[in-house]
């Protein structure tokens, strides 16, 4: 198990004193990004196939996807308390009452001891977060907030339809409810510089969040970028280059921050780049020795205050 930096298993297994599993769920969300309100083709990168479980369905019922995802995984990891991942899309592009009973719904299960929720930040409102905060008096709720950048100038490149400052005003609203608050980047974008990427590592630990998930970009079939990239291919990690651009990174989180993804595997027949050929757990076994080489270890180079 890592010790050198702060993943989001081990978290849970301190904070609940055993371990917890999430089950991925598709609650049928769309987005404004596709519906038409900001667009019909999603964000250039965005192809949901690329991170959605096979157990993940939206054509089955709510409830009959979280049985399942309980009975698979008591069965092949022995756990026996979960938090329901409402993952694919905007998770609370809804009215609050449907997104009530569908949040009670999940927590109905005397195994599901919260929610983690996928969202935008431009999809929240003042009674959506009051309807977490009301939840939370009870149960572990995160709410995911997708930023994928800090730079504006890379938000318009992936046509993201809100700038940073949505992030940050979705945070103001959502901070000291109760709440858990964790946050999405993708670095590799065009758009920016390495150093860039790295200096997202300053911004996220002076925040106000506990939960970070980062990963790299991949060229997914089937999308905007895809298309684009044909085009004209730009420059993207290489294995070796990403697993030392994250050892710099995690070396410059806040030491509090919770990991909850490092890298993306997307399935071999829609990854179009990079393919690195490594599976998840090579690549989990392999960034551990980079930060022992290196004598790193997260916040060893944090440089920002936490608010």
């Amino acid at each position: 198990m890592a010790t050198r930096y702060n993943m989001f298993g081990p978290w849970l297994k301190q904070r609940f004193g055993t371990i917890v599993y999430k089950v991925n769920v598709d609650a049928g969300f769309t987005c404004p990004n596709r519906d038409g309100t900001l667009g019909d083709r999603g964000c250039i990168y965005c192809n949901n196939d690329s991170f959605r479980p096979s157990r993940c369905k939206p054509d089955l019922p709510l409830r009959e996807q979280i049985r399942n995802g309980i009975r698979y995984l008591s069965g092949r990891y022995k756990a026996s308390k979960f938090l329901v991942y409402f993952q694919p899309y905007t998770n609370t592009y809804a009215p609050v009452a449907e997104l009530e009973a569908l949040y009670r719904e999940a927590l109905s299960f005397p195994e599901v001891i919260g929610l983690t929720i996928g969202t935008r930040p431009d999809c929240v409102d003042e009674e959506k977060i009051a309807l977490l905060e009301k939840l939370a008096l009870d149960h572990f709720v995160l709410v995911e907030y997708g930023i994928q950048s800090i730079y504006d100038k890379s938000l318009r490149y992936i046509q993201r339809g809100h700038d940073y400052q949505t992030f940050l005003d979705a945070l103001e609203m959502t901070r000291n409810r109760g709440i858990e608050i964790g946050a999405h980047l993708i670095v590799g974008f065009p758009t920016e510089t390495r150093e860039e990427m790295l200096a997202m590592a300053d911004e996220m630990s002076r925040l106000p969040i506990g939960f970070l998930k980062v990963h790299q970009l991949q060229i997914i079939a089937d999308t905007l970028l895809a298309d684009a990239y044909a085009k004209n291919p730009f420059y993207t990690f290489s294995y070796t280059e990403y697993l030392d651009f994250l050892v710099d990174f995690i070396e410059r989180l806040s030491p509090d921050l919770v990991l909850q993804r490092l890298f993306a595997t997307a399935p071999d027949n829609i990854l179009i780049a990079p393919r690195w050929d490594r599976t998840r757990q090579q690549i989990i076994r392999e960034i551990e020795p980079r930060f022992i080489q290196r004598n790193a270890f997260q916040g060893s180079k944090c440089i920002c205050h936490r608010h």
